[in-house]
């Protein structure tokens, strides 16, 4: 991966550090994170891929949160039809994992980044694991969906259930060799972990593994990761991280359909 300073521009080759959504492309028209809306903004920005956060509700159903309550209503306490009375900023109702997929499904051109998030149990989080990956082979999605989590049982289990899928671990507190030896292809860290230990971007390369940076706003955080040859950056500012990075919404579509 290829990339120069110009006048305080990155200027880059195609195959570069590519640009992921967080929790979609929700600061513009979609006004919600999470929401449906979000997911088909950041797939018309032309973003390598878009994030989003699954958890379980009372009565075991999927659903699209970051947050482990909405509206003051606890997620895992909660049954999905007293959820379903709540609605989003932008006034969509809580995301079912089934509706974003299918959403996402009619969006070929943007990775589905899928975050399975920790519960209380690992019962639980091996649970939603299997409800997760059994839906999503179910649709045919395995090459659009990507896996990542901060708890490590839940990337072990992906390992077991689906191990040709990207899955990366988010906590950063493992270097990349011990989760390469425990089947995980990827590193998911905070950005400042990069910064602090860039070591760890050439150690995850050399095992064949990919990195990835959250969340970065910042343009000077943005172009240092870039730089440091980072695969993808998580940011809440897509559009702009685009343009930064050296290429064209348009072109990124293109750079990612002739991927696939």
């Amino acid at each position: 991966m290829a990339c120069a300073l110009l006048g305080g521009t990155v200027l880059a080759a195609s195959g570069q550090t590519r640009v992921i959504a967080h929790r979609g492309y929700w600061n513009g028209v979609a006004g919600a994170q999470n929401s449906l809306a979000s997911l088909r903004e950041a797939a018309r920005a032309g973003v390598y891929g878009s994030e989003f956060d699954v958890q379980l509700t009372k009565d075991s159903v999927a659903v699209v949160n970051h947050d482990d309550d909405i509206q003051g209503r606890v997620i895992a306490e909660t049954t999905y039809p007293q959820l379903q009375q709540l609605r989003l900023k932008n006034g969509e109702v809580l995301p079912t994992l089934d509706a974003y997929l299918a959403a996402g499904k009619e969006q070929p051109g943007v990775q589905l980044i899928l975050e399975i998030k920790p519960h209380k149990t690992a019962q639980e989080e091996n649970t939603l694991v299997r409800l997760v990956v059994d839906r999503v082979k179910a649709l045919g999605m395995e090459r659009q969906v990507e896996y990542i989590s901060f708890s490590l049982n839940v990337c072990r289990q992906l390992v077991a259930q689906t191990p040709s899928s990207s899955i990366s671990y988010l906590r950063s507190d493992k270097a990349p060799k011990e989760l390469y030896d425990w089947g995980i292809n990827g590193i998911d860290y905070h950005y400042k972990v990069l910064e602090e230990q860039p070591e760890w971007i050439a150690e995850a390369h050399r095992w064949g593994m990919t990195v990835n940076a959250w969340t970065v706003n910042d343009d000077g955080h943005i172009r240092q990761l870039a730089e440091g040859q980072v695969d993808f950056i998580t940011t809440d500012r897509p559009v702009d991280a685009l343009s930064l990075l050296g290429g064209t919404p348009a072109r990124r579509a293109a750079n990612v359909t002739s991927a696939q």
